[in-house]
């Protein structure tokens, strides 16, 4: 019980830790299973481990545990693959998702084969559990970075397209490879048992997620068991796919997903949001366990030239070469094709996939040779150490490498708005005048009908979830105006999204109490200097009232400034000659020359 505590603690950690420092979790993850694992036992006086998965989980419930654990895992990737979405991401991204895949299998399995010696069968599972990225790995990597809008979208889209599309690749290959015979590749045995294992999963697949989209759209479910009930389908589902055929349920439980996300279910969203927890909590566990599992001769396999030289051939011959077929033809710069050429992370899926297809192989499920099983045990520290080396390579590297291509993007303009209610609208409307880039998130319907209607592109949702900063291109947005009717939400929405924008890019309105506040300092960083709160705006805007905008012919020092913005109605921001966004607030310093303010005159 203490080895099983230690594990969830130990994941949860590693979690936060990621979050802290900025880095992908699954690097923490897999470094921290290491220390409690393989390199521990320099420490103890036997040789054993401080803390080992094998001494937790026994036989074939190790094996159950992270069958089913990966199965969630890729349920909810499959989530995440709206094909309405991908509409719009280029024709870039396409012939990322077709080379990067295609490239990466084929160069990758004549790579391995011939660098690391090891069978075609290995080696084309290798190739294909590499080709995954993932949004987990990508993301936190862009937003330490900041690339311009085009290198961001590209990398964006191909982490999150790649991952389901990655997965989907290596459990065919790996289904293939279950059912051939132990010498050959390709068979008429191996092409029709892998026929029949594809058709289960698609079949189970399907199924339940017709079902699952009958009971939701019907109503068959109270709000408190749907995802409950949705997490005991998908492990349903993932058994009687197995039952059709072994080892379908991992296909079984993606295709579930991908069709389920694709479907009109109006309660989609919490679902997901429920699998993202789930699988959190999963992957916590999981990869710390596998990572302990592992023993320093599995370590001392890759401490040769050989994992070195494959290493390079997979990251710096194979990548660019997928770029490069991706992007002829295109008018990406050579400067952006070489920087997405060098940002390549793989991620949780790719350990994860890795962790099982290593499990089952080498406990003789697969019809393999004794000589495949020992090449076998090099596919789960091979993975770890692709892993790895990108994630610290690229997160050490990357943001000087993008500065010195001169790739990084430049300040946005764009102003994102926590809340789209009446003041938000108010304000958004204005800029848009002025082509300001802007967008609303609230998760009020009402509020975002409201802002369809006078077409103002919006988030549905709450900003500060960890989903939506993982999913808002920040390359569009610098700055956050807090515009709800609640003090307290706008408060906690200029702390959650400063990490992201930095203190002095979040602005909120102020409280009744801020604007009672006549003797006493006020807050920085309140729109309209904190003269106004949520209602008392709300009653102002509904004046009859004109936008007006007036260029400013001379630069004022902040006491100027004060004198100047107070002959006005209502100031609402400054527009700058590179038309830059600045609100009207007390941390104002100056007015240049040039600038040009925006205000509202009420009529009489």
């Amino acid at each position: 019980m203490i080895e099983l505590a230690g594990l969830i603690g130990l994941g949860f950690f590693a979690q936060w830790l990621g979050w802290r420092i900025k880095i992908p979790a699954i690097l923490p993850l897999i470094l921290i299973g290491l220390l409690i694992g393989p390199f521990s036992t320099f420490f103890t006086s036997d040789g054993s481990k401080f803390i080992d998965g094998d001494k937790i989980f026994h036989g074939n419930l190790l094996f159950d545990v992270v069958n089913l654990s990966v199965g969630l895992i890729l349920f909810e990737g499959g989530m995440t693959l709206k094909l309405k979405e991908t509409k719009n991401v280029g024709s870039v991204i396409w012939r990322l998702l077709f080379f990067g895949t295609f490239i990466t299998l084929i160069g990758g399995a004549i790579a391995t084969h011939y660098i690391m010696g090891i069978s075609y069968r290995i080696a084309f599972l290798f190739s294909a559990l590499i080709i995954v990225s993932g949004p987990t790995v990508i993301g936190p990597l862009l937003r330490n970075v900041k690339p311009n809008s085009r290198i961001n979208t590209v990398l964006k889209w191909e982490g999150i397209l790649i991952d389901p599309v990655g997965a989907l690749t290596a459990i065919l290959i790996f289904d293939f490879i279950l059912s051939g015979k132990p010498n050959e590749l390709f068979t008429f045995f191996a092409l029709k048992g892998f026929v029949l294992l594809t058709l289960s999963g698609l079949i189970s697949g399907g199924i339940a997620a017709f079902i699952t989209t009958k009971v939701l759209n019907q109503r068959l479910l109270p709000d408190h068991l749907k995802n409950t009930v949705i997490l005991g389908f998908v492990i349903a589902t993932f058994a009687f796919s197995d039952l059709l055929h072994a080892e379908s349920g991992l296909l079984a439980v993606t295709v579930y997903g991908m069709i389920l996300a694709n479907s009109k279910v109006a309660s989609l969203k919490s679902i997901l949001s429920f699998k993202e927890d789930v699988t959190l909590i999963l992957i916590s566990f999981l990869f710390v366990m596998l990572s302990s599992r592992m023993n320093i001769s599995d370590l001392e396999a890759l401490a040769n030239f050989h994992s070195l030289f494959l290493f390079i051939v997979i990251i710096y011959v194979l990548r660019p070469l997928v770029v490069l077929c991706s992007t002829l033809g295109t008018t990406l710069t050579w400067k952006e094709r070489i920087f997405i050429s060098y940002i390549s992370p793989r991620g949780i899926v790719a350990a994860g996939v890795a962790s099982l297809f290593t499990l089952k192989l080498t406990q003789g499920i697969a019809p393999i040779t004794p000589a495949q099983v020992e090449e076998a045990k090099l596919l789960l520290p091979l993975t770890f150490m692709i892993i790895v080396g990108t994630v610290v390579l690229q997160g050490l590297t990357a943001k000087p490498f993008a500065k010195l291509l001169k790739v990084t993007r430049q300040e946005p303009n764009g102003i994102l708005f926590l809340g789209a209610s009446e003041v938000g609208l108010f304000i958004a409307k204005i800029l848009q005048q002025y082509h300001i880039p802007v967008m609303v998130s609230d998760t009020s319907e009402q509020n975002l009908r409201e802002a369809k209607r006078h077409r103002i592109p919006i988030y549905e949702g709450s900003i500060l979830s960890d989903g939506a900063i993982e999913n808002v291109d920040f390359s569009a947005y610098g700055q956050l105006f807090s515009t709800t009717s609640n003090n307290e939400i706008n408060i906690l929405g200029n702390r959650t999204i400063s990490s992201e924008l930095g203190m002095n890019k979040v602005f909120r309105l102020a409280s009744k109490m801020e604007v009672e506040m006549h003797n006493l300092q006020k807050p920085q960083h309140l729109l309209f200097r904190g003269k106004h709160d949520f209602i008392g705006l709300s009653t102002l805007i509904r004046k009859k009232h004109q936008v007006k905008h007036m260029k400013i012919q001379k630069t004022m020092d902040q006491e100027e400034s004060i004198d100047f913005l107070d002959q006005l109605d209502l100031p609402v921001f400054i527009i700058h000659e590179n038309n830059y966004v600045t609100p009207v607030t007390d941390s104002l310093n100056e007015i240049n020359e040039g600038d040009e303010i925006v205000y509202i005159k009420f009529n009489e």
